[in-house]
C-alpha cells in the first residue's frame, strides 16, 4: 500500500488518538477495524513507526492467521507475532462471559513483556469502534484501559460504517469483510473451551469457506455443529449439492451432526443472551 500522505489523508480526528507518539504499536488481528487503525498509522507515522502486533494461540483460525499476515504485507507494515496462552488461565477456559477479557488481559500482558520495550514503542493501540464501546459484551475494553491501551477509532467517533468507508477508500483487501471473531465465540458460555474444540471448529469453517460460504458460524454444541449463515444463504445451503458438502464438511471435522440455524446469523448470540439473563 501506498504511504503517499498527500493522498487520502487520516482524518485529523483520527490522528489525534496517537498525538505526542513517535513509534506505535497496533494490536492487530487483520480484521477491518484493526487493519484501519494500522494503515492510518503507517500512513500518518510512517512505516518505520508503527509496529503491527498479532496474538497467535488456538482461538485463530489458520485462515484468519494467513490473511492477517497478508492484509500487514498489503499496507506495509512490520508484523510482529507473539504466542498467547490464554488457555492455560481457567477463568478463560470456563468460558463466561467475560471471556473476552481474559483473552485481551493476555494478548495485552504478552505484548507489555514480551514487544514493548524490545521494539522502541511509545504506546500500544486497538481497533476498538464507536459501535464496540457502547456495547455491552466487549469485556475486552476492560483489558485495554487496565493495560492504558489506546483506542483512536472509537475516541474519534468512528462507527464501523465509517471504519469500512475508510477501508475501501484506503483500497484494503479486508475493506469488505465480514466480522471474524476468534474460534471460541462459537463455543456456547460455560462450556469449557479446549484445544480439540477449537480446532473442530476451524476445520468445519475453513472447509465452508472452501464452499463458497463467506460470512457464517459454526456453533460448537457437543456432538452438534450449528451452522449459522445470512437468511439469503439458507435456501441454497438446504439444496443439494451444498446441503451435502455442508454435511460432510462438518461430519469430516468430527461432529456427528450438521444442522442449519433457521434463525440465521446472530453475533454475539452467546453473550448478549447470558448478559439479557442476568446469569
Amino acid at each position: 500500500m501506498s504511504a503517499d500522505r498527500t493522498e487520502l489523508p487520516v482524518p485529523r480526528s483520527l490522528s489525534d488518538g496517537w498525538a505526542g507518539v513517535e513509534r506505535l504499536g497496533v494490536a492487530f488481528s487483520g480484521g477491518v477495524d484493526s487493519s484501519v487503525l494500522l494503515a492510518a498509522a503507517v500512513r500518518d507515522l510512517g512505516a518505520g513507526q508503527v509496529v503491527a502486533i498479532l496474538g497467535v494461540s488456538p482461538s485463530l483460525a489458520a485462515d484468519e492467521h494467513e490473511a492477517a499476515r497478508a492484509t500487514a504485507a498489503h499496507i506495509g507494515a512490520t508484523l510482529v507475532e507473539v504466542q498467547t496462552h490464554e488457555g492455560d488461565n481457567d477463568a478463560y477456559r470456563r468460558n463466561g462471559p467475560d471471556r473476552c477479557f481474559h483473552c485481551k488481559d493476555e494478548l495485552f500482558t504478552r505484548i507489555d513483556e514480551e514487544v514493548l520495550h524490545r521494539n522502541r514503542l511509545d504506546a500500544i493501540a486497538y481497533g476498538e469502534n464507536a459501535d464496540d464501546a457502547v456495547r455491552p459484551d466487549r469485556p475486552g475494553s476492560r483489558a485495554a484501559t487496565g493495560h492504558r491501551v489506546l483506542r483512536p477509532l472509537a475516541d474519534a467517533g468512528l462507527d464501523k460504517a465509517a471504519v469500512r468507508r475508510l477501508a475501501r477508500s484506503w483500497r484494503l483487501p479486508c475493506a469488505d469483510k465480514p466480522a471474524a471473531p476468534c474460534l471460541a465465540s462459537r463455543i456456547p458460555h460455560f462450556d469449557e473451551v479446549t484445544p480439540q474444540k477449537l480446532a473442530q471448529i476451524d476445520r468445519a469453517e475453513s472447509a465452508l469457506r472452501r464452499l463458497g460460504l463467506t460470512d457464517f458460524r459454526v456453533r460448537h454444541h457437543g456432538d452438534i455443529a450449528r451452522l449459522e449463515l445470512p437468511a439469503a444463504d439458507l435456501v441454497r445451503a438446504a439444496a443439494d449439492p451444498l446441503r451435502r458438502q455442508i454435511r460432510q464438511a462438518v461430519l469430516d471435522a468430527g461432529f456427528r451432526y450438521a444442522a442449519v440455524d433457521l434463525g440465521g446469523l446472530a453475533s454475539g448470540a452467546f453473550t448478549l443472551t447470558v448478559l439479557a439473563s442476568g446469569a
